[in-house]
């Protein structure tokens, strides 16, 4: 296996979960070149590639279809600090969770839509109220301890939140 190759997979397996955009800038290496090592590494078994919402997943292999689901939610801010106070405060509604997380109502909606379609989170509904819990605690914990975003992550996940609030006042 070439060094670029070893250093690719490495960086899967440091940070599973992690989309195709954010190996190029990690590794500071052309997306062709990317393209082509992580061919190889799919074809050899040593990298799995998944797409959800839009962008391209990778992760080593050992992790099942609701892991990687849930290992590539965390890597958008909005939806980790969701699950994150859902795993702190246990049952909430999505109006104390926005007021919690200092959201949009509209986007926390947004964000519970994919959560709750990906199994992370139940929405149950007692008459008018709603109320959230997440589907497997333990489970959640357990993944959500692997995932340490990188600043440009961050940056992007919160640039997003400016424009989305921006066009909540607008």
């Amino acid at each position: 296996m070439s060094e670029t190759r070893r250093d690719i997979a490495d960086h899967v397996r440091a940070n599973p979960g992690v989309h195709f955009n954010a190996v190029v800038r990690g590794l500071d290496l052309a997306p062709g070149q990317v393209q082509y090592h992580l061919r190889r590494l799919r074809s050899e078994g040593e990298v799995v590639a998944e797409e959800l919402r839009g962008r391209t997943h990778l992760y080593p292999p050992g992790y099942d279809e609701w892991e990687r689901s849930a290992l590539a939610t965390f890597r958008r801010e909005n939806a980790r600090d969701a699950l994150a106070h859902l795993l702190d405060a246990g049952e909430t509604t999505p109006a104390e969770l926005a007021d919690e997380l200092g959201v949009a109502r509209s986007t926390v909606e947004w964000h519970l839509d994919s959560l709750v379609a990906e199994d992370l989170v139940d929405k149950r509904r007692e008459g008018n109220r709603v109320f959230l819990e997440l589907t497997r605690p333990e489970a959640t914990a357990e993944l959500l301890a692997e995932i340490t975003p990188s600043l440009p992550e961050r940056l992007v996940d919160r640039f997003t939140r400016l424009v989305d609030g921006f066009l909540e006042e607008g």
